[in-house]
């Protein structure tokens, strides 16, 4: 991996990550067309490094939000503040399950698997064509659905699955509105990011010794910054837009990943 192309990787985090396309899914195909030799833990790593640069960003334009969340873990009398806390807090258990429990596996499927991504960025978009058909309700966040709208996010670990499509997707089929539905699912990641950051800190993750700092670097500083220019205006199209025009991205995206993919091979038998 050079320096441009790390740079580059977070620029591309940094833009997909507010849509409902997967950035995850993003950068693999983006490590492939480039030819990325990394090892799956390396991978993985500058995966997660530049999704803790995006959360910050998140943080940082939500930061009234934010505080107003931590006052509510220390004013228990505001019980609407108190609720959202908790059902943030359970929406993040069935993904910490997930990585806590397959990390090992998970790290094979973030090296460039074409074709993995290819077929769940399919799947993306047939979830974004039922969200849009389905009617906008004005259901609160309640703990039942933050348990269903997280196993949604812990499914999403998956490249290709794009989160806050399968969590947006998840909360409009639960009869929440848009709104709703894009403010808690862009919060909901923040803690879930931070614990997998300090989760591969205990580990020893970042003694990685063939991953230069300097890339993490670079992906860090280009997904934040235009995390920060694309979180300000992109969940405002998320909210408005017609999802159908984020599902056609995906399908065209995704049937593309997945010819090349049988292109490729097809070459390799014939050469």
């Amino acid at each position: 991996m050079g320096r441009l192309e790390a740079l580059f990787l977070g620029i591309i985090q940094g833009l997909t990550e507010f849509l409902p396309v997967s950035s995850s899914g993003h950068l693999e195909l983006a490590k492939a067309l480039f030819g990325d030799e990394s090892l799956p833990e390396e991978s993985m790593l500058f995966t997660v490094v530049v999704h803790f640069a995006t959360a910050l960003a998140t943080i940082i334009v939500f930061r009234h939000e934010v505080t107003h969340l931590i006052k509510g873990l220390f004013n228990f009398k505001k019980k609407e503040i108190t609720r959202f806390n908790l059902a943030i807090i359970i929406s993040m258990i069935p993904a910490a399950i997930v990585g806590v429990l397959f990390d090992d596996i998970l790290e094979t499927l973030f090296n460039q698997q074409v074709l993995l991504v290819g077929c769940m960025l399919l799947i993306t978009g047939v979830l974004l064509i039922f969200a849009n058909n389905a009617k906008t309700g004005d259901k609160d966040i309640s703990y039942g659905r933050a348990i269903v709208i997280g196993i949604a996010q812990a499914i999403a670990i998956l490249p290709g699955i794009s989160r806050s499509g399968a969590t947006i997707s998840a909360s409009i089929l639960l009869g929440m509105d848009k709104t709703t539905s894009a403010r808690f699912s862009f919060l909901m990641v923040v803690p879930l990011i931070f614990g997998k950051i300090a989760k591969d800190i205990l580990d020893g993750a970042f003694n990685v010794d063939s991953i230069q700092p300097m890339h993490l670097i670079l992906g860090f500083g280009g997904a934040f910054v235009t995390g920060l220019w694309a979180c300000a205006w992109m969940i405002d199209i998320v909210k408005r837009a017609n999802l159908n025009f984020f599902a056609l991205y995906c399908f065209i995206v995704g049937g593309l990943a997945i010819l090349s993919t049988f292109a490729f091979e097809y070459d390799l038998q014939i050469g």
